[in-house]
């Protein structure tokens, strides 16, 4: 029989509630889904990547990762260990205005977030565009990993990273 690994139960979790969000309450429309078995280095992804359902310029993105270390002492039962994942939150927003954009997208995330550790945003552009627009990924990572300790949190976890992309709106329509 399948023993699920804390992996498994986090990734069915957030899957049931985020597919919630989209199916039933319409709140969120899902555009992308990994779930990846990285062979050459023995670790697993699973990434959610949404939008608000009546908006697609802004999108949010949850990364799950547990790695071959992580795997292994759960799978292994080593004593001492505490199986765990890595959680990763992105945001993609296009701006225009990068010192007045990216300060109130800070704000906004601090405001929010709350992170013991300021967001990196990464900013991209098109070569060659008359007017350049910026692409802004906005990654949010946390000091400690997360079990299943942490699954009640999950809704508001993605209820946050709703708001966040709610209030991300309002910074691109400025």
């Amino acid at each position: 029989m399948f023993d699920p690994t804390v992996f498994d139960n986090l990734k069915v979790a957030i899957e049931n509630y985020a597919y919630d969000l989209d199916n039933l309450d319409s709140t969120i429309r899902i555009t992308h889904r990994v779930d990846r078995l990285e062979m050459a280095i023995m670790s697993r992804l699973f990434a959610l990547r949404f939008t608000l359902a009546d908006s697609s310029d802004l999108s949010a993105e949850l990364q799950l990762e547990a790695s071959l270390k992580d795997l292994a002492s759960e799978l292994l039962a080593v004593e001492g260990e505490n199986p765990a994942c890595t959680l990763r939150l992105f945001f993609h927003m296009p701006i225009e205005n990068v010192d007045r954009q990216c300060a109130q997208v800070e704000a906004i995330i601090q405001d929010i977030w709350q992170p013991e550790e300021p967001p990196v945003q990464t900013l991209s552009f098109a070569y060659g565009q008359q007017i350049p627009q910026y692409s802004n990924t906005i990654e949010l990572a946390f000091q400690r990993k997360i079990n299943e300790d942490q699954m009640e949190d999950i809704p508001e976890l993605l209820e946050h990273m709703v708001k966040t992309l709610s209030a991300l709106l309002t910074v691109s329509e400025i």
